[in-house]
């Protein structure tokens, strides 16, 4: 099977064209709000706190990089959106004077487009909204090896084995959950309670959705591919409230019309940014998953380097992700956990190293397109 047909599968989940030419996704962004998805990915704003995260390694006192020799101009496949990032790749070229050409898609089709370029491919960074695609794009050798003081500022959780990509932002997968239909006593240990008939109907999914998609992956990794294929099967059974995007399912929750849904955890802060109100006072809530539970897997979005660098230019791009200033702008902005020391955990939220996450490799992720075929296979696609 050639690279691009292992990843085919998982564009076609979320009704994207793969070709030659770089796929354009309109994601979905509220008003006021910057969003993605991996079919999107809506993330949102909140204020940070002042402590430190203690689950970050390196030191985010580093200088903020200068201009690297070269044409001045960088191409970045980038899988996250538009009004998402774009600000921080302006600040990154008022920093550093280097344009930076963007081809947005969503990540999927745009790591299916990079394996189909090989290395004919005219990009020199890829950002990427999760390990998976980053890991199937790394395994077919497309992506450089980053420099040791790059991988020395993250945590060895939340990068590549063998220093191809890096993680920027870590997002936790949450229940989350309608403050009035669901007691707290009521909430699960595990996402396998939710197959079970006391949450029949009242569970929100965006099976499309990326996250969706690697939790999955994640369980698959952690229990087995049968014990995967018996929750979905368990979950299809259990009339699942199915939507598009993640943002459709908190805001359903916080209306009532579902009780709970699978999300990632800046949905919530999304939502509230929208609302123009505080977290707090939404009719929805983060239950976060205890016990080192599947339901607690936290992701990353990340960034590598494509093939052979002409020049400093895309590394120069990566240290300024990776600098306080652009570790700040994802705290503040998409409410997202900073990779770095000396950047607070955004406001609201327990630190990175409180969270009871599962034991896994998110190298371990790469394999989306069996993944894809098992949802498909419980009728959840």
């Amino acid at each position: 099977m050639t690279p691009i047909t292992r990843l085919v599968g998982l564009a076609a989940s979320t009704t994207l064209v793969l070709g030659l030419a770089a796929c354009s996704v309109e994601e979905e962004a509220p008003a006021g709000t910057a969003t993605e998805d991996a079919a999107v990915d809506e993330t949102s704003d909140d204020t940070t706190e002042t402590s430190d995260d203690a689950a970050g390694t390196g030191d985010a006192s580093s200088p903020a990089p200068a201009a690297a020799e070269g044409d001045g101009t960088l191409v970045l496949y980038s899988g996250r959106n538009e009004e998402l990032v774009q600000p921080v790749l302006d600040a990154f070229t008022d920093e550093t004077g280097i344009a930076v050409e963007v081809r947005y898609g969503d990540t999927a089709a745009m790591a299916a487009q990079l394996l189909e370029e090989g290395d004919n491919s005219p990009a020199e960074v890829f950002l990427a909204q999760d390990a998976g695609a980053l890991g199937a794009v790394a395994r077919e050798g497309l992506l450089g090896e980053l420099p040791a003081e790059t991988l020395d500022l993250v945590p060895d959780t939340y990068e590549s084995a063998q220093g191809d990509w890096v993680g920027l932002t870590g997002r936790s997968r949450v229940l989350v959950y309608n403050k009035e239909a669901v007691s707290e006593d009521e909430l699960p240990e595990t996402v396998a309670e939710l197959t079970e008939p006391a949450w029949t109907g009242r569970v929100g999914i965006a099976p499309t959705n990326a996250s969706f998609q690697s939790f999955v992956t994640a369980l698959r990794v952690l229990e087995g591919d049968d014990a995967a294929a018996q929750w979905l099967d368990g979950l299809a059974a259990n009339d699942p409230q199915v939507r598009e995007r993640n943002g459709m399912i908190v805001a359903d929750v916080d209306s009532g019309a579902i009780d709970a849904g699978l999300v990632n955890h800046y949905y919530l802060y999304e939502l509230a940014d929208e609302q123009g109100v505080p977290a707090d006072d939404l009719n929805a809530a983060l239950h976060f998953f205890p016990a080192g539970d599947a339901g607690a897997l936290v992701n990353i979005s990340g960034i590598g380097l494509v093939g052979e660098q002409a020049d400093a230019e895309g590394q120069a791009l990566v240290d300024y992700l990776l600098s306080e200033a652009g570790q700040t702008y994802f705290v503040e902005e998409t409410h997202e956990y900073p990779m770095i020391e000396g950047v607070g955990t955004p406001a609201g939220l327990p630190a990175l190293d409180e969270l009871e996450t599962p034991e896994i490799d998110l190298n371990d992720l790469d394999d989306l397109q069996r993944t894809i075929e098992m949802i498909t296979e419980a009728g959840l696609l």
